[in-house]
Protein backbone atom coordinates (compact mmCIF):
# COMPACT_ATOMS: atom_id res chain seq x y z
CA UNK A 1 0.00 0.00 0.00
CA UNK A 2 1.19 3.39 -0.47
CA UNK A 3 2.18 5.78 2.73
CA UNK A 4 3.79 8.84 3.07
CA UNK A 5 7.15 9.18 1.86
CA UNK A 6 7.43 6.27 -0.10
CA UNK A 7 9.71 5.69 -2.96
CA UNK A 8 10.55 3.85 -6.14
CA UNK A 9 13.12 2.94 -8.65
CA UNK A 10 11.58 1.40 -12.40
CA UNK A 11 11.07 -1.69 -11.26
CA UNK A 12 9.26 -1.61 -7.91
CA UNK A 13 5.93 -0.09 -6.68
CA UNK A 14 4.80 3.47 -9.32
CA UNK A 15 7.92 3.31 -10.83
CA UNK A 16 7.44 0.27 -12.66
CA UNK A 17 4.15 1.35 -13.66
CA UNK A 18 6.49 4.16 -15.83
CA UNK A 19 8.28 0.69 -16.95
CA UNK A 20 5.07 -0.40 -18.45
CA UNK A 21 4.29 2.50 -20.11
CA UNK A 22 7.33 2.22 -21.96
CA UNK A 23 7.14 -1.25 -23.13
CA UNK A 24 3.48 0.74 -24.26
CA UNK A 25 5.29 3.13 -25.98
CA UNK A 26 7.91 0.53 -27.63
CA UNK A 27 5.10 -1.67 -28.62
CA UNK A 28 3.24 1.36 -30.45
CA UNK A 29 6.47 2.52 -32.53
CA UNK A 30 6.22 -1.31 -33.84
CA UNK A 31 2.71 -0.57 -35.12
CA UNK A 32 2.13 0.06 -38.99
CA UNK A 33 -0.09 2.78 -38.31
CA UNK A 34 1.64 3.90 -35.30
CA UNK A 35 0.56 7.42 -33.37
CA UNK A 36 4.40 8.25 -32.32
CA UNK A 37 7.66 6.90 -32.54
CA UNK A 38 9.54 6.16 -29.29
CA UNK A 39 12.94 5.06 -30.43
CA UNK A 40 14.29 5.13 -26.28
CA UNK A 41 11.42 3.21 -24.92
CA UNK A 42 12.77 -0.26 -25.87
CA UNK A 43 16.24 0.88 -24.42
CA UNK A 44 14.89 1.45 -20.97
CA UNK A 45 12.41 -1.91 -21.29
CA UNK A 46 15.95 -3.90 -22.10
CA UNK A 47 17.76 -2.15 -19.60
CA UNK A 48 15.52 -2.53 -16.54
CA UNK A 49 16.25 -6.21 -16.81
CA UNK A 50 12.69 -6.82 -16.34
CA UNK A 51 10.84 -9.91 -17.54
CA UNK A 52 7.37 -9.28 -17.21
CA UNK A 53 7.79 -6.23 -20.07
CA UNK A 54 10.33 -7.57 -21.77
CA UNK A 55 8.17 -10.28 -22.84
CA UNK A 56 5.88 -7.94 -23.87
CA UNK A 57 7.80 -6.48 -26.52
CA UNK A 58 9.17 -9.31 -27.31
CA UNK A 59 5.69 -11.21 -28.13
CA UNK A 60 3.09 -9.30 -30.56
CA UNK A 61 0.55 -12.18 -29.18
CA UNK A 62 1.15 -11.45 -25.41
CA UNK A 63 0.87 -7.58 -26.23
CA UNK A 64 -2.33 -8.16 -28.58
CA UNK A 65 -3.87 -9.93 -25.21
CA UNK A 66 -2.48 -7.10 -23.08
CA UNK A 67 -5.24 -4.63 -21.37
CA UNK A 68 -2.85 -1.98 -22.47
CA UNK A 69 -2.76 -3.04 -25.85
CA UNK A 70 -6.21 -0.97 -26.11
CA UNK A 71 -4.99 2.28 -27.61
CA UNK A 72 -4.48 4.61 -24.98
CA UNK A 73 -1.44 4.72 -24.40
CA UNK A 74 -1.01 5.96 -28.13
CA UNK A 75 -3.54 8.19 -28.28
CA UNK A 76 -2.08 10.02 -24.29
CA UNK A 77 1.31 9.86 -26.11
CA UNK A 78 0.24 11.97 -29.38
CA UNK A 79 -2.04 14.08 -27.04
CA UNK A 80 1.06 15.26 -24.93
CA UNK A 81 3.44 15.25 -27.74
CA UNK A 82 0.99 17.49 -29.34
CA UNK A 83 0.65 19.67 -26.39
CA UNK A 84 4.00 20.19 -26.45
CA UNK A 85 5.34 21.04 -29.72
CA UNK A 86 2.28 23.33 -29.92
CA UNK A 87 3.17 25.67 -27.27
CA UNK A 88 6.97 25.53 -28.60
CA UNK A 89 5.80 26.77 -31.81
CA UNK A 90 3.48 29.44 -30.44
CA UNK A 91 7.05 30.96 -29.16
CA UNK A 92 7.24 28.81 -25.18
CA UNK A 93 10.57 28.26 -24.36
CA UNK A 94 10.39 26.25 -21.02
CA UNK A 95 8.49 22.87 -20.98
CA UNK A 96 8.13 21.02 -17.23
CA UNK A 97 7.34 17.34 -17.36
CA UNK A 98 6.10 16.39 -14.11
CA UNK A 99 6.91 13.29 -12.64
CA UNK A 100 9.07 12.22 -15.85
CA UNK A 101 9.38 8.83 -15.80
CA UNK A 102 10.67 7.19 -18.67
CA UNK A 103 9.34 10.28 -21.12
CA UNK A 104 12.02 10.28 -23.40
CA UNK A 105 10.75 13.41 -25.18
CA UNK A 106 13.36 15.94 -24.44
CA UNK A 107 15.31 13.49 -27.44
CA UNK A 108 12.56 12.52 -29.41
CA UNK A 109 11.27 15.63 -30.04
CA UNK A 110 11.86 18.22 -32.69
CA UNK A 111 12.09 21.47 -30.24
CA UNK A 112 12.11 24.65 -31.13
CA UNK A 113 15.52 26.53 -31.02
CA UNK A 114 16.29 27.86 -27.29
CA UNK A 115 13.72 25.41 -25.94
CA UNK A 116 14.47 24.29 -21.76
CA UNK A 117 12.57 21.01 -20.34
CA UNK A 118 12.94 20.44 -16.75
CA UNK A 119 12.35 16.82 -15.55
CA UNK A 120 10.84 16.60 -12.21
CA UNK A 121 10.65 12.69 -10.42
CA UNK A 122 12.71 10.87 -7.74
CA UNK A 123 15.99 10.33 -7.57
CA UNK A 124 16.19 6.64 -8.88
CA UNK A 125 14.08 7.37 -11.85
CA UNK A 126 16.18 10.20 -13.47
CA UNK A 127 19.55 8.29 -12.88
CA UNK A 128 18.02 5.28 -14.07
CA UNK A 129 17.44 7.12 -17.25
CA UNK A 130 20.06 9.06 -17.56
CA UNK A 131 22.15 6.10 -17.65
CA UNK A 132 20.42 4.52 -20.11
CA UNK A 133 20.62 7.41 -22.48
CA UNK A 134 24.48 7.79 -21.76
CA UNK A 135 25.11 4.61 -22.60
CA UNK A 136 22.91 4.76 -25.76
CA UNK A 137 24.74 8.14 -26.83
CA UNK A 138 21.65 9.58 -27.37
CA UNK A 139 21.65 13.68 -27.01
CA UNK A 140 18.99 15.76 -26.39
CA UNK A 141 17.06 17.96 -28.76
CA UNK A 142 16.24 20.45 -26.02
CA UNK A 143 18.75 22.27 -23.04
CA UNK A 144 17.33 18.92 -20.56
CA UNK A 145 17.42 19.63 -16.99
CA UNK A 146 16.81 17.31 -14.48
CA UNK A 147 15.02 18.45 -11.28
CA UNK A 148 15.33 15.81 -8.15
CA UNK A 149 12.29 16.29 -5.89
CA UNK A 150 9.40 14.21 -5.07
CA UNK A 151 6.37 16.27 -6.13
CA UNK A 152 4.91 15.98 -2.75
CA UNK A 153 7.92 18.17 -0.79
CA UNK A 154 8.75 21.66 -1.91
CA UNK A 155 9.74 21.33 -6.05
CA UNK A 156 8.76 24.47 -6.71
CA UNK A 157 12.12 25.97 -5.04
CA UNK A 158 14.36 22.89 -6.59
CA UNK A 159 12.70 23.81 -10.19
CA UNK A 160 13.33 27.02 -9.85
CA UNK A 161 17.05 26.12 -8.10
CA UNK A 162 17.53 24.46 -11.54
CA UNK A 163 17.34 27.74 -13.68
CA UNK A 164 13.14 27.63 -14.18
CA UNK A 165 11.60 31.14 -14.77
CA UNK A 166 8.54 31.96 -13.48
CA UNK A 167 8.30 35.27 -15.15
CA UNK A 168 8.00 33.59 -18.88
CA UNK A 169 5.30 31.38 -20.23
CA UNK A 170 5.53 27.12 -19.37
CA UNK A 171 4.26 24.49 -20.89
CA UNK A 172 3.25 21.37 -18.29
CA UNK A 173 2.80 18.13 -18.36
CA UNK A 174 0.84 15.73 -15.78
CA UNK A 175 0.60 12.59 -17.56
CA UNK A 176 -0.17 9.80 -16.12
CA UNK A 177 0.36 11.38 -12.71
CA UNK A 178 -3.17 12.46 -11.13
CA UNK A 179 -3.76 9.30 -9.52
CA UNK A 180 -0.85 8.77 -8.04
CA UNK A 181 -1.23 11.73 -5.51
CA UNK A 182 -3.09 12.09 -2.43
CA UNK A 183 -6.35 14.47 -3.03
CA UNK A 184 -4.11 17.35 -1.26
CA UNK A 185 -1.31 17.22 -2.69
CA UNK A 186 -3.20 17.04 -6.69
CA UNK A 187 -4.48 20.45 -5.27
CA UNK A 188 -1.21 21.42 -4.29
CA UNK A 189 0.14 20.86 -7.84
CA UNK A 190 -2.32 22.84 -9.05
CA UNK A 191 -2.14 25.65 -7.16
CA UNK A 192 1.67 25.68 -7.37
CA UNK A 193 1.76 25.38 -10.62
CA UNK A 194 -1.21 28.37 -11.46
CA UNK A 195 1.58 30.50 -9.17
CA UNK A 196 4.37 29.49 -11.29
CA UNK A 197 2.98 30.26 -14.62
CA UNK A 198 3.31 33.64 -16.37
CA UNK A 199 0.39 34.62 -18.95
CA UNK A 200 0.66 32.25 -21.75
CA UNK A 201 1.20 29.27 -20.06
CA UNK A 202 -0.04 25.98 -21.00
CA UNK A 203 -1.08 22.99 -18.56
CA UNK A 204 -2.32 19.28 -19.84
CA UNK A 205 -2.77 16.45 -17.63
CA UNK A 206 -5.04 12.90 -17.71
CA UNK A 207 -7.95 11.80 -15.19
CA UNK A 208 -9.31 8.32 -14.16
CA UNK A 209 -12.64 8.19 -13.40
CA UNK A 210 -12.35 6.19 -10.38
CA UNK A 211 -16.25 4.57 -10.44
CA UNK A 212 -17.49 1.12 -11.01
CA UNK A 213 -14.98 -0.73 -13.42
CA UNK A 214 -12.34 0.92 -10.16
CA UNK A 215 -14.21 -0.68 -7.99
CA UNK A 216 -14.81 -4.05 -10.02
CA UNK A 217 -10.82 -4.29 -10.64
CA UNK A 218 -10.31 -3.85 -7.01
CA UNK A 219 -12.75 -6.86 -5.90
CA UNK A 220 -11.71 -9.09 -8.48
CA UNK A 221 -7.95 -7.92 -9.37
CA UNK A 222 -7.39 -8.81 -12.67
CA UNK A 223 -5.34 -11.70 -13.63
CA UNK A 224 -3.15 -9.22 -15.76
CA UNK A 225 -2.47 -7.24 -12.93
CA UNK A 226 -1.24 -10.22 -11.02
CA UNK A 227 0.83 -11.57 -13.53
CA UNK A 228 2.92 -8.54 -14.07
CA UNK A 229 3.11 -7.43 -10.08
CA UNK A 230 1.09 -3.90 -10.65
CA UNK A 231 -1.77 -3.41 -8.67
CA UNK A 232 -3.44 -0.26 -9.26
CA UNK A 233 -5.84 -0.41 -6.42
CA UNK A 234 -2.52 -0.26 -4.29
CA UNK A 235 -0.84 2.50 -6.14
CA UNK A 236 -4.03 4.74 -6.53
CA UNK A 237 -5.30 7.33 -4.25
CA UNK A 238 -8.89 7.51 -3.99
CA UNK A 239 -9.29 10.47 -1.67
CA UNK A 240 -11.25 13.36 -2.50
CA UNK A 241 -9.84 15.88 -4.31
CA UNK A 242 -10.69 19.40 -6.37
CA UNK A 243 -11.83 18.75 -10.26
CA UNK A 244 -8.66 20.43 -11.86
CA UNK A 245 -10.80 21.48 -14.60
CA UNK A 246 -12.71 23.74 -12.99
CA UNK A 247 -10.63 24.96 -10.49
CA UNK A 248 -8.52 26.34 -13.23
CA UNK A 249 -11.58 27.75 -14.60
CA UNK A 250 -11.91 29.72 -11.87
CA UNK A 251 -8.26 30.83 -11.44
CA UNK A 252 -8.90 32.52 -15.05
CA UNK A 253 -7.46 29.79 -17.17
CA UNK A 254 -9.49 28.43 -20.59
CA UNK A 255 -9.76 24.61 -19.51
CA UNK A 256 -11.30 21.79 -21.67
CA UNK A 257 -11.90 18.17 -21.51
CA UNK A 258 -11.73 15.69 -24.12
CA UNK A 259 -12.68 11.93 -23.26
CA UNK A 260 -10.67 8.92 -24.75
CA UNK A 261 -13.64 8.86 -27.57
CA UNK A 262 -12.55 12.12 -28.71
CA UNK A 263 -9.04 11.47 -29.12
CA UNK A 264 -9.44 8.46 -30.52
CA UNK A 265 -12.03 10.47 -33.20
CA UNK A 266 -9.07 13.05 -33.56
CA UNK A 267 -6.12 10.93 -34.11
CA UNK A 268 -7.65 8.48 -36.48
CA UNK A 269 -6.93 5.32 -34.14
CA UNK A 270 -10.33 3.46 -32.52
CA UNK A 271 -10.39 2.06 -29.08
CA UNK A 272 -10.85 -1.15 -28.90
CA UNK A 273 -13.23 -2.60 -26.27
CA UNK A 274 -11.76 -3.33 -22.97
CA UNK A 275 -11.77 -6.92 -22.16
CA UNK A 276 -11.59 -6.65 -18.14
CA UNK A 277 -12.53 -3.76 -15.61
CA UNK A 278 -8.52 -2.44 -16.17
CA UNK A 279 -8.85 -2.30 -19.89
CA UNK A 280 -12.92 -0.36 -19.92
CA UNK A 281 -11.06 2.09 -17.30
CA UNK A 282 -8.42 3.31 -18.95
CA UNK A 283 -10.75 3.86 -22.27
CA UNK A 284 -12.47 5.84 -19.71
CA UNK A 285 -9.37 8.26 -19.43
CA UNK A 286 -10.34 12.41 -19.90
CA UNK A 287 -7.68 14.70 -21.02
CA UNK A 288 -7.60 18.23 -19.71
CA UNK A 289 -5.86 20.71 -21.57
CA UNK A 290 -5.46 24.82 -20.32
CA UNK A 291 -4.34 27.70 -21.03
CA UNK A 292 -3.91 30.76 -18.37
CA UNK A 293 -4.72 34.06 -21.20
CA UNK A 294 -1.84 36.59 -21.89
Amino acid sequence: MRSEGDSWDVVSRVGRTALFVAASRAAESKQADALIQDEFAELFVVASGDPDTNRLINDPELWAQSSLSTGFIGLRSKFFDNHFLAAAANGVRQAVILAAGLDARAYRLDWSPGMVVYEIDQPKVLEFKREVLTYADALPKADRREVVVDLREDWPAALIGAGFDPAVPTVWSAEGLLPYLPGAAQDALFARINELSAPGSRVAGDTVEIGADFRLLAEQQAEQLRATKVDLTELFYTDDRLDPAEWLTKQGWTATIASSEELAERYGRPLTAGRDPLGRLVNKIKYLYAVKPS
